[in-house]
């Protein structure tokens, strides 16, 4: 019994840094933490280099999270080829998620291949903002897309009723990539392929220019650049 309780109790370890006043911010560097996982012991420093998905979901053998889990694992390999690794985590013991992951794999014909962080104390569910402070003190439905830098680049917050979609995620990870290396702005709905955007001009004589070299602009501060002329 006290080998059981001594295991369980390190089930979450918080790296030795001081956890920060807020939640991570938008272009700040998330914070690291070291956790026991599915697939062993885990660092968020250990994907530094590559863009993470990191997401948080209420409780193991629940509907909609057993829907999440599976959908994330259906495109885990895009995920992959956009250079961007998924991990879940939840309040739930690594018995559980092994259990619920089983269950998954038997009656869905799907594995798991990601991490899922095991965060018994929710120290690190209470770092990232992912408690639900206002209601039941449970987990949200949080998603951070961390840079290869690890800097927050995105910050999604559902509640436990709503399901997410991991298309939309996905999507929103490649508009992501696409601004950062294209110097652009994404519209509504944007997907590989569509027209971008311009960033508006921030004086006169920039949105004079505008006008000038972009012959048939919607107007000087919205112009529409095609796919096909860089």
């Amino acid at each position: 019994m006290n080998e059981l309780r001594r295991d369980v109790g390190e089930e979450s370890r918080v790296a030795e840094a001081v956890a920060p006043e807020h939640p991570p911010r938008i272009h700040e560097r998330a914070p690291d933490f070291t956790a026991r996982s599915t697939l062993g012991e885990v660092s968020l420093t250990d994907f530094e280099g590559r863009w993470v998905v990191f997401f948080s979901h209420p409780a193991d053998f629940t509907p909609v999270c057993t829907t999440e889990v599976i959908a994330f694992a259906e495109h885990q390999q895009r995920f992959r080829e956009l250079g961007a690794e998924i991990v879940g985590l939840s309040k739930d013991s690594i018995f559980s998620h092994i259990a619920w992951l089983r269950s998954i794999e038997d009656k869905f014909a799907i594995k798991i291949g990601f991490p899922i962080l095991s965060d018994p104390d929710l120290s690190i569910a209470r770092m990232y903002g992912m408690i639900d402070e206002a209601g039941d003190g449970g987990v949200l439905r949080t998603i951070y897309v961390l840079d290869p830098e690890l800097r927050v680049r995105a910050h999604l917050v559902y509640p436990a009723s709503t399901g997410r979609s991991v298309d939309e995620i996905q999507r929103l990870l490649m508009a992501l990539q696409f601004a950062e290396a294209k110097d652009r702005v994404t519209p509504e709905g944007w997907r590989p392929g569509d027209k971008s955007i311009l960033a508006a001009p921030e004086t006169w004589s920039d949105a004079e220019e505008r006008l000038l070299k972009n012959p048939g602009n919607v107007d000087w501060y919205f112009t529409l650049k095609d796919p096909a002329r860089g």
